[in-house]
């Protein structure tokens, strides 16, 4: 039978942002294409660990000597283990080049890394919508916060956030299901903060997990958060959100969506007598061949340095450097989160107190630094992520070693620990940018990347001024046995690459505008982490599928008036 190749809508990638636009394209009844270059995923089906003890797991989750020796970089990526493996790339299958150092963490199937993501879900205020404005670094956003808080409303009611309404202007509140709650020393710490430190807040964890599931969520079909803490091989309760338990289906449902699987984008094909992007090329995983598929408005949503790999490649007598690319900015400002630093402390007393489950989530304090004014010696701020638990066994088992006392004590649990690490922002720079390779082809026959990013004075700044304040409240919490980490890891580890197609107001300094719209291809839109003109320092993803949303809204639009 012939592949059908005509649609209303493509979407590149079946992500966080491809999944929520495929499902806000199908919901206005267009038909659309989601092109995944890695295997197909189903909800369920594709879990193979899911249910799985440790003891069942070969090396208990670790990898082979063999598997770390091939493949240093992706076993680097936080919670990957043989557990999981499956939802990661293998390094030699997809090279690229590091200029300067970036790991470089991808994962290549239908709901991409929707699958083993963190989950953290922290509305942007206007700080960092403003910041780059009035601090003079960048160039100012095209939106304010009062532009995307309908679509944050609209997406946390399908996705579910857990949290609670604590009123920080520095993380507005959102649509929250009941949250997790501290432990008895989290609640310490957070009572100490606010005695020592009234202007910081440390609260409750805004996570996409199903805590009390509402009729909306029923209706995706997926339950309870059950407190596994086991979400990254894939959660069989669709406790936590992804686009493979969520969106994805939502769209299916329709009888609108085609997901094909095993497409890897070549380029965006653009048709210069309507001066409008006509389709997308793709070349087959499985059978190497070059096939076109055409539709009236087009997603990319490759994930941040692929969206920026995929526009650079699309070339043409019009666009000879990229698509798009008049202002010459296409690979350029790209930026991610600052995670070098980190903290670990013992907290005496409470040993007669625990807590349930395994809680997948981590407390938060909101950012306070550099919000009215700047009040630091760098740009921009962090947010702090942390938590407390019990460690197994008590202290005399980890010394006398075996025996019965050994058993016995190995049975209890041992003292609170407290653990602290920072997400910080990093600022947009022309220095920092990705291109592509002019000798060196992937094994598709599509350009290599070349990375070119890596850190500045303002986060060597940032870093030390997190952990002095980080050890400073846990010492007036009566901490101790605190330490202090920078492990200054390579960029990318993070997994929130951002820019290197903006947005802002001005086609010269910008790719696109206040729609995640190409301000000279005006039927592509770019709505995943790529199109950020700054990081901020809350967590992305929740944005990224707010402005999807928002531009779909938009797109919607453009395509009844006869715009596009």
């Amino acid at each position: 039978m012939k592949e059908e190749a005509t649609f209303d809508a493509i979407v590149v990638g079946s992500g966080i942002s491809g999944g929520w636009a495929a499902k806000e394209l199908c919901d206005k009844g267009l038909k659309t294409l989601v092109l995944e270059r890695g295997r197909s995923v189903e909800h369920l089906k594709d879990y193979p660990t899911a249910h799985l003890h440790p003891w069942q797991i070969p090396h208990r989750g670790r990898m082979s000597k063999a598997f770390l020796e091939e493949n240093p970089l992706i076993s680097k990526a936080a919670g990957f283990g043989s557990d999981n493996a499956h939802f990661f790339i293998r390094d030699q299958d997809h090279p690229y080049i590091q200029e300067k150092p970036f790991d470089w963490i991808r994962g290549y199937q239908v709901g991409g890394k929707s699958l083993t993501w963190g989950r953290a879900c922290q509305r942007w205020s206007d700080f960092e919508f403003t910041a780059p404005q009035r601090f003079g670094y960048g160039i100012d956003w095209p939106i304010r916060y009062k532009d995307i808080a309908p679509w944050y409303t609209h997406v946390e009611n399908f996705i579910g956030v857990c949290g609670n309404a604590d009123g920080i202007e520095a993380m507005p509140d959102g649509e929250f299901l009941p949250p997790f709650q501290l432990n008895c020393v989290e609640a310490a710490l957070q009572q100490s903060i606010k005695k020592n430190y009234p202007n910081r807040h440390l609260v409750q964890a805004r996570w996409a997990h199903l805590t009390k599931p509402k009729e909306i969520h029923r209706q995706q079909g997926r339950g309870q958060c059950q407190a596994r803490n086991l979400c990254m091989r894939g959660c069989p309760f669709g406790g936590y959100f992804s686009s493979v338990s969520s969106t994805l289906p939502w769209a299916q449902k329709t009888g609108k969506l085609t997901i094909r699987p095993h497409s890897v984008v070549h380029s965006i094909l653009y048709d210069s007598q309507t001066q409008k992007a006509s389709g997308v090329r793709i070349i087959d995983a499985e059978t190497r061949q070059t096939i076109d598929f055409s539709a009236r408005i087009i997603f990319v949503n490759a994930s941040a340095l692929n969206s920026n790999l995929i526009l650079l490649n699309s070339r043409s007598s019009r666009f000879p450097n990229g698509l798009g690319n008049d202002s010459g900015l296409l690979g350029k400002y790209v930026a991610f989160h600052n995670y070098r630093a980190s903290l670990h402390a013992e907290m005496p007393g409470f040993t007669d107190r625990y807590y349930f489950g395994r809680n997948p989530t981590d407390a938060i304090i909101a950012n306070y630094r550099n919000l009215h004014t700047q009040d630091t010696d760098y740009l921009g701020g962090f947010t702090t992520f942390l938590g407390a638990y019990r460690s197994k066994g008590k202290l005399e088992a980890q010394s006398s070693g075996f025996g019965a006392e050994f058993k016995r004590a190995m049975t209890e649990p041992g003292p609170w620990q407290i653990y602290m690490y920072m997400q910080g922002e990093t600022i947009p720079k022309a220095s920092n940018h990705v291109r592509l390779s002019s000798d060196q082809t992937d094994p598709w026959g599509i350009p290599r990347l070349i990375t070119s990013v890596g850190y500045d004075e303002n986060d060597e700044k940032m870093t030390q001024d997190f952990l002095r304040e980080s050890e400073a409240m846990l010492e007036k919490a009566g901490c101790t046995n605190i330490e202090t980490h920078d492990n200054k890891q390579a960029p990318g580890l993070d997994i929130h690459e951002m820019g290197g197609v903006r947005m802002g107001r001005d086609p010269k300094t910008s790719v696109l505008n206040a729609h995640n719209q190409m301000h000279t291809v005006p039927n592509v839109f770019v709505t995943d982490g790529a199109c950020m003109t700054s990081t901020g320092n809350q967590s992305p993803s929740l944005l990224y599928m707010a402005l999807t949303a928002r531009a779909v809204h938009h797109a919607a639009q453009e395509l009844k008036a006869g715009h596009l």
